[in-house]
């Protein structure tokens, strides 16, 4: 069982940056791949950057550029940092840890935490 919380949601006006915390109940070196979502009112869950935990990171066209994940190992800590938001980056931001137990992948997600961009 993997339990994760995240913080550092709030207002922004566009422009604007956040950084999103997410801090694991365990190794997060341990866990295949890190990874945020976000899901906007109306519209399903999306993924926006994961961490393997091995190879390369991954983002979402429309956050290259602008948002980046980060892992800190010391404290089981992964990362969003968020610049140049737009109001299209309002959403419930979830982190989720997916792990590999025998064959079959087991996914963990925290309870979210909103952004929202808005002058």
């Amino acid at each position: 069982q993997v339990q994760l919380v995240e913080s550092g949601g709030g207002l922004v006006q566009p422009g604007g940056s956040l950084r999103l915390s997410c801090a694991a109940s365990t190794n997060i070196f341990s866990i295949n791949v890190m990874g945020w979502y976000r899901q906007a009112p109306g519209k399903q869950r999306e993924l926006v950057a994961t961490y393997p935990r091995y190879g390369s990171r991954i983002y979402a066209d429309s956050v290259k550029g602008r948002f980046t994940i980060s892992r800190d190992t010391a404290e089981n800590t992964v990362y969003l940092q968020m610049n140049s938001l737009k109001q299209e980056d309002t959403a419930v931001y979830y982190c989720n840890a997916q792990k590999v137990v025998g064959t079959a992948p087991l996914d963990y997600w925290g309870q979210g935490t909103q952004v929202t961009v808005s002058s």
